[in-house]
């Protein structure tokens, strides 16, 4: 394998904020084509309901499904995958989803209210989705840790149906998600996926339910689909490729950072790692492990794809102004791997997970540590948060006046509202003025 030399950029270069504007962009604009078959794939659905997620899905899964029942699985199908999973896989899962759980109570939001002193009620209602959409790649790919994350905070939040959907090509599915689907207490599964599932789910037919929002990973023609629908059901977000972004102060292991690296560039070639340090030979020794360890990897060609045409080793002059390249970024794995990660932590507004310390491996993150590991990628982490209850819950605000709070506000509301000439506003508060 030849030599993989990364971008290097230099923050102190007068050229650098183009330089990093240019590594960062990402194309993410809408393929018409793509767009115009997810459209019609979404109106088929909603005019022919069942028959067109079977023809569907006996068209790009290669299944011969006869009726809509045949698509579901059974409660004892996820259990049976459950109790027949060897020991180790059984235990990591249980492991997993016991620390995910116990995060996720911690985000609980609880409805609370307060009374003025004339009586006057207010406050906030919090309440459960009724029912969530889980998408699930199927295939090859097996995240059954995508499951828990997603279906376990659903499920903290008192979502009470929880439909899964995922593909099932050839008809065959993976057990290891499966088990996790029962672990993690999904209500329903059914074996389609693409941009079929996503419509029966926002729309409903005779078989699959409708829902009020719909999460988790997909292709582009699942990503397309959830864009689409959303309105008449909510989304959880757009992902775009995986990031990560280390601060180093060139006192950890460069094998390690190096891994590091490869663990978000072996998802795709357009998934993109970047290393930040003060430390020009440490930098040097990183791209020298990169070279050494990368011939070891499975997926050696599209980690060399990701980090040549869009991973990057930083030279900053110190990490303070490595904190402030990190907030411009803002990324979705943030790795703080200095001897002091909480103090410089305090500088880190945008990232959707931040790793403190050598010890911390993002990988972590994706499978056990407990956070979520659906997070905000392509630089929405400037506004947008990671996967959790909250996500599943919403929220009712509370208005109870008294005779006399009525009175008072509504004097108010008078005013106001004959500013805007509103009257019917104005006179409906007035009614109830002494």
């Amino acid at each position: 394998m030849a030599y993989l030399s990364m971008n290097k950029l230099d923050a102190t270069s007068a050229s650098f904020a183009e330089q990093l504007q240019k590594l960062l962009a990402w194309d993410a604009a809408d393929d018409l084509d793509i767009q115009a078959r997810v459209l019609n794939i979404i109106a088929d659905v909603r005019k022919k309901g069942d028959q067109a997620v079977i023809d569907y899905t006996n068209q790009f899964d290669h299944r011969d499904i006869q009726q809509a029942s045949e698509l579901e699985l059974s409660i004892d199908r996820l259990k049976s995958a459950w109790e027949t999973l060897p020991a180790d896989q059984a235990m990591a899962l249980q492991t997993a989803a016991d620390r995910i759980k116990a995060y996720a109570e911690h985000q609980k939001l609880q409805s609370w209210q307060y009374t003025e002193a004339d009586g006057t009620i207010l406050g906030q209602k919090v309440t459960a989705l009724p029912s969530v959409g889980l998408y699930v790649p199927g295939g090859k790919a097996a995240y059954p840790s995508s499951v828990l994350m997603n279906a376990i905070p659903a499920k903290v939040a008192g979502v009470k149906d929880l439909i899964m959907v995922v593909p099932t090509p050839n008809g065959e599915a993976n057990d290891l998600v499966l088990a996790a689907a029962f672990l993690a207490g999904v209500d329903r599964v059914f074996t389609i996926g693409g941009a079929q599932a996503v419509a029966a789910l926002a729309y409903g037919t005779k078989t699959i339910p409708a829902v009020a929002k719909i999460v988790g990973p997909g292709n582009i023609y699942v990503a397309t689909a959830k864009k689409l629908v959303f309105g008449q059901v909510g989304i959880d977000m757009i992902a775009g490729p995986s990031e990560i972004l280390i601060i180093c102060d060139g006192k950890t292991n460069p094998d390690w950072i190096a891994m590091d690296l490869f663990s978000q560039a072996e998802h795709d070639e357009n998934a993109q790692s970047i290393l930040i340090s003060h430390d020009s030979d440490f930098l040097q020794a990183v791209e020298q492990s990169i070279n050494a360890l990368l011939p070891t990897m499975e997926r050696a060609e599209i980690i060399s794809a990701s980090l040549s045409g869009r991973g990057a080793l930083i030279k900053v002059e110190n990490l303070e102004q490595a904190a402030e390249i990190a907030n411009s970024i803002a990324p979705e794995h943030l790795e703080l791997s200095v001897e002091d990660p909480q103090t410089l932590s305090d500088s880190i507004y945008h990232a959707g997970a931040i790793f403190m310390g050598r010890y911390t491996a993002e990988a972590l993150g994706d499978y056990c540590a407990g956070p979520n590991h659906v997070l905000p990628t392509s630089s929405t982490a400037r506004f947008s948060s990671p996967l959790g209850v909250y996500d599943f819950q919403k929220r009712s605000s509370i208005i109870n006046c008294s005779e006399i709070g009525a009175d008072t506000l509504g004097k108010t509301a008078s005013i106001l509202a004959r500013g805007e000439s509103l009257t019917a506003h104005a006179r409906s508060a007035e009614y109830r003025i002494k």
